[in-house]
Parts: C-alpha cells; structure tokens; sequence
C-alpha cells in the first residue's frame, strides 16, 4: 500500500502553492487526516468549520473515502449559519458531482470517492480546490450572523 501520510504531504504543499490560496488560509494534516479553513471560521481547535478528507483503516478496508465540509461545536450559531450557507450555495452544490447536501448535526455536504491510488492526490487537490469556491459564502454566513 502507498504511503498515505506521504500523499497529503505533498497535498499539503500543492494547496499552498494554489492560485487560491492565500494567507489567512490554514491546513491542519495529522498524517492520513487533512482539514482546510480560513483563520475567520473558528476553527483554532479543529472544531470550527473546515473542509475535511481523511483515509485510516476503515477507508481503506471499504475502499471508498470522504471529502466534506463540516460546521462543528466551535461554529457559533451553527444550524442557523447552515441554513444561511445553503441558501447561498443548495443550487450550485446540487452541479456538482457526487456531492450530497447532508445538513445535520456537523455535516453540512459530502462526497464519496472511490480509493484507488491513481492520481490520488490530484484529485485529493482537485475536490479542495472546487470546495474552496464556497469560501465567499461561508464567509457572508458567518457576517450576517455577527460571527
């Protein structure tokens, strides 16, 4: 099996490199795990909102893994700011393909990809880079919130 650890390595290095990325983005990568916030989205613990991908034992066993995009504990006013976020976005999510709306507890959307390592960090990259386009309407949720 490949190095998980050593794909989101490089993953981490190409995000930084990215047209769209810049300073007030941050990256928290604990090896197979990856989340990509901006330093507005109360995230300083991991439990803000982020957008998340991670492959350990259970994503290998069922070869399939996620990529999603959570509002956790530290969100403030975290069901009303999903409410607000999804109104913004419902429409252009449903284009997408493969992602599902979720909308509850944490989970606000996801998409499932297949794990086969072909390419496996470019398309890692590609899917954050698309998540990315959300960021002006993460951020107009939380402003309107006061958060």
């Amino acid at each position: 099996m490949k190095d998980i650890k050593s794909i989101f390595r490089n993953l981490e290095k190409k995000l930084k490199q990215a047209k769209w990325f810049e300073d007030d983005w941050e990256i928290y990568n604990r090896g197979p795990y990856l989340q990509l916030y901006k330093s507005s989205w109360h995230n300083h613990n991991q439990g803000g909102i982020h957008f998340e991908t991670y492959i350990e034992a259970p994503q290998i066993t069922q070869k399939s893994f996620p990529i999603c995009l959570h509002a956790e504990e530290d969100c403030p006013s975290r069901s009303e700011f999903m409410q607000r976020f999804l109104e913004l976005e419902e429409e252009r999510i449903k284009g997408w393909k493969g992602y599902q709306i979720i909308a509850k507890d944490h989970h606000i959307l996801q998409k499932t990809l297949p794990l086969n390592f072909k390419n496996l960090e470019q398309r890692l990259y590609d899917e954050l880079s698309q998540l990315s386009k959300l960021e002006s309407s993460i951020e107009q949720a939380l402003q309107e919130l006061g958060s």
